[in-house]
């Protein structure tokens, strides 16, 4: 009789604390954002998120991190061997997730709801990214690319609706969260490149961390949770709290 061979645990060499807490940390900078996003929502403040260079700014060194840390863990996933009953469940969790969020979006913004945002992203990257696992400088070189190209070449035939998700139009499309294919798929490659250098074949990474970041760690590992709660949970308090506040009022 045949014995099935067991999955690894959790914390097998897919784990590294240190980049769960910088993963951590680009969570913790994502949900400030969208804090003062939401106190624009209910007309608390003013910030000009589509053209103030310091919104615009924060917003991209956001998504660098948290698809930067998505190359990184790719990496490690592969050093450690790829499973694939865990690979197709994680991403049909995230391709779930996804699917969620546009649901939800359209419910609130309507006419700019959320088609192709970060974790629409990142099922498709995980896909993409598979042919890229075994490559070292060469994702080096395709991750510049992709981010030049990005940057410099806007053409029409990019903006029929379909083709939204590869990037490259000539107008920012009008949806609440937009992470094209380029430039961002030229991230997740920088990522895959600097965790070869950082955690190579054969280096055990280290797994002690201060205990002060151990919050950041824990947000890290649970990143997803924690995206998919956030709003909910910002929007609701925020509610809340004005509705006290103006039963105070009164």
């Amino acid at each position: 009789m045949t014995v099935a061979k067991p999955l690894p645990p959790r914390t097998s060499a897919a784990r590294v604390p240190a980049v769960d807490v910088v993963r951590g940390f680009s969570i913790v900078l994502m949900v400030s954002y969208h804090l003062c996003f939401d106190l624009n929502l209910y007309g608390l403040t003013a910030f000009r998120f589509n053209d103030a260079p310091f919104w615009l700014n924060l917003r991209g060194v956001i998504v660098s991190l948290f698809l930067g840390i998505m190359g990184v863990s790719l990496h490690l996933a592969s050093r450690a061997g790829r499973h694939r009953d865990r690979y197709l469940r994680r991403l049909a969790l995230i391709a779930t997730c996804a699917g969620l969020v546009t649901v939800a979006s359209h419910q609130i913004f309507p006419q700019s709801y959320i088609y192709f945002g970060v974790l629409h992203f990142v099922a498709v990257a995980s896909v993409l990214a598979l042919p890229f696992l075994r490559l070292d400088w060469g994702n080096l070189g395709g991750g510049l690319a992709l981010i030049g190209l990005g940057n410099t070449v806007h053409l029409p035939f990019f903006d029929h609706p379909a083709l939204h998700w590869v990037g490259m139009m000539t107008y920012k499309p009008f949806t609440e969260d937009y992470v094209p294919l380029v430039p961002w798929f030229g991230v997740v490659l920088l990522g895959l490149w600097l965790g070869r250098r950082l955690y190579g074949r054969h280096e055990a990474p280290a797994r002690t961390l201060p205990h002060i970041l151990s919050p950041l760690a824990a947000m890290g590992r649970h990143s997803l949770l924690v995206y998919m709660l956030h709003q909910p949970l910002l929007l609701g308090v925020l509610y809340l709290i004005l509705r006290v506040h103006s039963f105070s009022i009164i």
